[in-house]
């Protein structure tokens, strides 16, 4: 049987089961029920707030001097009839306090005193220390509560003041989220620091080279905001038409394929209206300025296919020489170049040159939509108004290099777009070979490679030409191609000029019209007699 169970039955003649102790309850003492007036082992209910309720008063004894029959043990009649006569143990004011031990002068604790010494658990001695430590807690609880008080105080405090704080810091971060987002919105509507992944590069340098600019009579332009008024368009707009994408849901241009007269297809692509205008003013306002080398004759003005021609006209030896994908090979990096050595900033030549290239791309279809996908390179596209001016400035260094070999070997050069022609007579022809030689080495130096199903050497016994004009002893038209159209204007007369598209020419007239006046320019005397059967078939006030 154990030490409650023995207590209980000694006290209240039968046993009192025990109260469930609180898990957070701290383990029971034995030598507590001498002072607390419980059984050990039990947790009695708590009857209130233990910390906060007034202890009673109390007047302490020395139990030092009581005999030892005063601590005899009790018959279990004496014992109910002292309870009866102190009314219900349970309803001591003591009951069920954990924060203070009962005064000895209280009845119910002296019964519960004598219990105790009378069963052995505890000496007079022991309950003189306890109901000391009693008297020196009763001492001290006011200063304890006050400590209590003033440390409930100082927790709630310091949880306000982090309360506060962290609603300032919280109040702070969403003033600098404001201030960011406000700063991040102004600067795209003012500059443009990114562009897309590869060509961002240079956009944070804005220092032009005034005084090349200025030699040259081209506008100063530094920054991305300087182009954008330059082009009278916005900031966000010059974004827009300026931004590379690997994969895009819209492009800037309409892609088509031609045929090509060697075989196979030529893809062109125009630049929508917003675009093309920003190509226009660059073209107008920078590139044309810039002159370009003397032996270039295409896409230049005053400069044609047959001023390209004449200097090869009676060459024993005539060298042509084409240049593989002439227009995609001039990539972005290079016509950023251009734009720098004339004086541009790094900043202003980036959106220049985006402006004027694009990437071949193929439309596919991912998650249920259609995207425009880069398969290559930025390059200059062949159809953009700017393409063939710049492409003329890139190969400045290589024309310079190839005509100054020409010129020391006794050859003549020049260039038209893509078509490279060298002719040369006498001793010189000896020096073919080395030549060609030259030649594929300065264009594999300057990033170009030669096409060389399209190399021709031509000798004065088959016909020579060049950029389709015949310079074997004079500068003219194939004859097929006069004989052509020498018969559409015979038939015309009788059955009349829309019968004799047969090919299906889309404004047969004007391109008729349009052949006649080359072959006028080429050589007048085979485009006379045509240019006057024309006119003849042209009804009456007809604009000539």
């Amino acid at each position: 049987m154990g030490l409650l169970q023995r207590l209980a039955e000694w006290l209240f003649g039968s046993p009192r089961p025990p109260a469930p102790r609180s898990p957070l309850a701290p383990p029971p003492n034995r030598n507590a029920g001498a002072s607390t007036g419980v059984p050990i082992g039990v947790q009695p209910e708590s009857s209130g707030d233990e910390r906060s309720a007034p202890a009673p008063t109390r007047r302490r004894e020395n139990l030092a001097a009581l005999n030892a029959e005063q601590f005899a043990p009790l018959e279990h009649d004496e014992v109910r009839e002292q309870a009866d006569q102190l009314g219900s143990l349970w309803g001591n004011p003591w009951f069920g306090r954990r924060d203070l031990i009962p005064p000895a002068s209280d009845p119910r604790t002296q019964l519960i005193d004598r219990a105790m010494v009378g069963q052995g658990l505890l000496t007079p001695e022991d309950l003189v220390d306890i109901h000391r430590i009693g008297d020196a807690m009763d001492a001290v609880r006011p200063d304890l509560a006050l400590a209590v008080a003033e440390a409930d105080r100082a927790v709630t405090r310091s949880a306000e003041e982090r309360a506060a704080l962290k609603a300032e810091k919280k109040a702070a971060a969403a003033e600098r989220r404001r201030l960011h987002a406000e700063q991040v919105t102004h600067r795209r509507a003012t500059d443009i620091v990114f562009l897309g992944r590869g060509v961002s590069k240079g956009l944070a340098e804005r220092t032009p080279n005034v005084a090349a600019l200025q030699q040259a009579g081209l506008p100063i332009l530094a920054t991305p905001a300087d182009v954008a008024a330059a082009l009278s368009i916005s900031i966000p707009r010059l974004r827009w038409l300026a931004f590379h994408s690997v994969a895009t849901k819209r492009t800037h241009y309409v892609s088509f394929t031609v045929p090509k007269r060697s075989g196979g297809v030529r893809t062109l692509s125009s630049p929508h209206r917003s675009l093309a205008q920003c190509q226009e003013w660059i073209l107008r306002n920078i590139l044309d300025r810039i002159p370009v080398h003397a032996a270039a004759h295409g896409f230049v003005r005053g400069r044609s296919t047959l001023s390209g021609a004449r200097p090869h006209v009676g060459a024993e030896v005539v060298l042509n020489v084409d240049l593989k994908d002439f227009f995609p090979t001039i990539t972005f990096p290079r016509v950023k170049g251009v734009f720098q050595q004339l004086g541009y900033s790094p900043a202003a030549a980036t959106i220049l040159a985006l402006l004027c290239t694009e990437c071949p791309r193929r439309p596919v279809e991912y998650a249920g939509e259609k995207l425009y996908v880069a398969t290559g390179e930025r390059g200059l596209p062949q159809g953009a108004c700017t393409s063939p001016a710049l492409s003329n400035l890139v190969v400045r260094r290589m024309d310079a290099r190839l005509q100054g070999i020409a010129q020391r070997l006794g050859w003549i050069y020049t260039r038209y777009a893509d078509d490279m022609t060298l002719s040369t007579s006498g001793d010189a022809a000896q020096r073919l070979a080395y030549v060609m030689a030259r030649v594929r080495h300065i264009a594999g130096d300057e990033g170009f490679a030669l096409h060389a199903e399209k190399t021709r050497v031509q000798r004065p016994n088959v016909r020579q030409c060049v950029t389709g004009i015949v310079v074997n002893e004079r500068a003219g038209v194939p004859r097929e191609t006069v004989r052509r159209i020498r018969a559409i204007l015979h038939r015309a007369r009788h059955e009349g000029l829309a019968a004799q598209n047969l090919d299906g020419i889309p404004h047969f007239e004007g391109w008729l019209r349009g052949m006649i006046a080359y072959i006028r320019m080429v050589n007048p005397r085979q485009g006379a007699p045509l240019q006057h059967a024309f006119d003849e078939l042209m009804p009456p006030g007809t604009v000539r």
